[in-house]
C-alpha cells in the first residue's frame, strides 16, 4: 500500500522559498515512501538573442602589439 504525500507548513514554506525570486527554470520536489525528502531547484538566465555583445577594452600590452 502506498503512503499519502505528508505536506505541513514546514514544507509549504521551504518549497515557496525555493521558488522565490525566480524567473525562468523548475523545482523539483523528491518524494520516498510518502515523506518529502529533497527539493531541487534549477534556474536558469535567459538573454536577449539581439543585444549586441558589450566588447572588452584590451590590455595596453596587446593594443601595443597590433600596432
Amino acid at each position: 500500500m502506498s503512503n499519502p504525500v505528508q505536506l505541513d507548513d514546514v514544507w509549504t514554506e521551504r518549497i515557496l522559498g525555493s521558488l522565490e525570486g525566480m524567473e525562468y527554470g523548475s523545482v523539483q520536489i523528491i518524494v520516498h515512501d510518502g515523506k518529502i525528502v529533497q527539493i531541487e531547484r534549477t534556474e536558469r538566465k535567459r538573454f536577449d538573442a539581439f543585444a549586441q555583445p558589450q566588447t572588452r577594452a584590451r590590455p595596453e600590452k596587446l593594443k601595443k602589439r597590433s600596432q
